[in-house]
């Protein structure tokens, strides 16, 4: 196969997304998992001194609130993964905004359990104290479960958690924007701190908030933190055109990567967004070894681990649907009016459209990669699918998400960066100190509301 040569006027992205023992199900059980430091600092600090080493955008943290009992309306399947404990992401990044100078600090904060003025100021402080480095990836809850740890029953519709969604972005906005960046004055002399006329109320008042502002932490250092949206539905799709300059997606095939990406570019450019002013990166799941036999049997060795009802206890979480009620050596079956994620419910109709599988196989399928790209090889290998999909107009990078930790990213940055770095692909080096920078967005302008 011949690969297009890289257009020397764009670079590849590269974030990676961080999950305790890495994202197959059952990772933890892999040999060289560090399963005595997955709630230690140093362990992140390890992980993310390896993405900087390799001189990548971010590293990038989930969150749910709760531990997901969706399954069996118990979490005794959830705990056979890794999935049914974490570490809060924004107290992480910030702690390793100590512990790290360069690279980029994404943490998720959904809009649906909190409040826009505290998390518009956590963020804001966080982006001081980082010189710039942070991201908010904005979420939507999508399961009872968490509810239930609100005070509520059940999640709201689709439709109004993302309206409240908007609301709470447009909000974060404006209170970022309450101060210009040149509103400090510093004048001993005259006795002036700051310019009262470059600092201003927000005076919001809509259907879900009610909020005066200004904010009480001035502009940051990249003027707002980088704004990261995940939502695939046609709903998800047209906020984060509006919102979103970083958008994460699950994309199995390359056909269906172009046109998401297209139709992303395209959505952007109808809120008056340049095609620069997004960047698209689909998640990705490496397994590399220094040869494609010596990949093939790490694959063999993380699917013999594989564990099917803990694939299937991930998946009813994000659906919000109990799949255990169904035989699990029955066909999958059509689900209908599910509350959940909506983009995953289109994908595994698709799925189960082009393979017969039972649901037990989509649990030990789902439980590996979760939908996203797999892709096993040598360095080369991996280096050509990536710049493949980058020439054709797929991506503008990647969000990776290695199967296993630390071994799964100390690879990749040991054997395919130096590749990457060889064709052009990526930087040798950080030219900026912010993330904005290292992504190559603008300066934030204020943009209209919804």
């Amino acid at each position: 196969m011949s690969h297009a040569s890289p257009d020397r006027t764009r670079r590849l992205h590269l974030g990676v997304f961080l999950d305790g023992a890495g994202h197959y199900s059952s990772a933890w059980r892999h040999p060289a998992s560090p399963t005595d430091r997955f709630f230690q600092l140093d362990y992140y600090k390890q992980l993310a001194s390896t993405a900087e080493r390799g001189k990548f955008d971010m590293v990038f943290f989930s969150d749910r609130y709760g531990i997901p009992d969706r399954y069996g309306d118990h979490f005794r399947a959830t705990v056979r993964s890794l999935h049914s404990a974490h570490l809060d992401p924004f107290t992480l990044i910030a702690a390793l905004a100590g512990v790290t100078e360069k690279v980029g600090l994404a943490a998720t904060v959904s809009t649906s359990f909190s409040e826009p003025f505290h998390v518009a100021r956590q963020f804001a402080s966080l982006d001081w104290l980082s010189g710039g480095r942070t991201a908010w990836n904005i979420v939507t809850s999508t399961s009872d479960n968490e509810a239930r740890n609100f005070g509520e029953d059940h999640i709201p519709d689709h439709d109004v958690r993302y309206e409240r969604a908007k609301e709470y972005v447009t909000v974060a906005n404006g209170l970022w924007d309450s101060w210009e960046a040149d509103a400090f004055v510093f004048d001993k002399e005259a006795g002036i701190y700051a310019n009262a006329d470059k600092i201003r109320y927000l005076h919001h008042r809509g259907r879900h908030f009610a909020v005066r502002g200004p904010l009480d932490v001035p502009r940051s250092p990249q003027g707002r933190p980088v704004l990261v949206q995940a939502g695939s539905s046609d709903t998800g799709r047209d906020f984060a055109a509006h919102a979103a300059e970083v958008i994460f997606t699950a994309q199995p095939s390359l056909e269906g990567a172009r046109t998401f990406y297209a139709d992303m570019k395209t959505r952007a450019a109808a809120y008056d967004r340049s095609a620069d002013s997004i960047k698209v990166m689909p998640g990705l799941m490496p397994i590399v070894g220094e040869t494609e036999a010596e990949a093939r049997d790490t694959e063999a060795l993380l699917a013999e681990y594989a564990d099917p009802i803990a694939g299937l206890a991930i998946l009813s979480d994000q659906i919000n649907y109990d799949l255990s009620v169904h035989p699990l050596d029955g066909p999958v079956p059509e689900l209908h009016d599910v509350t959940g994620m909506q983009s995953r419910l289109k994908l595994i109709a698709k799925l189960v459209k082009s393979d017969a599988l039972t649901l037990r196989q989509l649990g030990k399928f789902y439980g590996g990669s979760r939908l996203h790209r797999k892709v096993v090889g040598s360095p080369t290998q991996i280096a050509d699918f990536m710049q493949d999909w980058f020439a054709a107009g797929a991506c503008d990078g990647f969000n990776l998400m290695p199967p296993y930790l630390p071994d799964g990213l100390d690879k990749f940055v040991e054997l395919v960066v130096p590749e990457l770095q060889n064709r052009g692909l990526i930087r040798t080096e950080y030219e900026g100190c912010t993330l904005r920078e290292h992504l190559g967005l603008p300066w934030p302008a204020g943009r209209p509301r919804f």
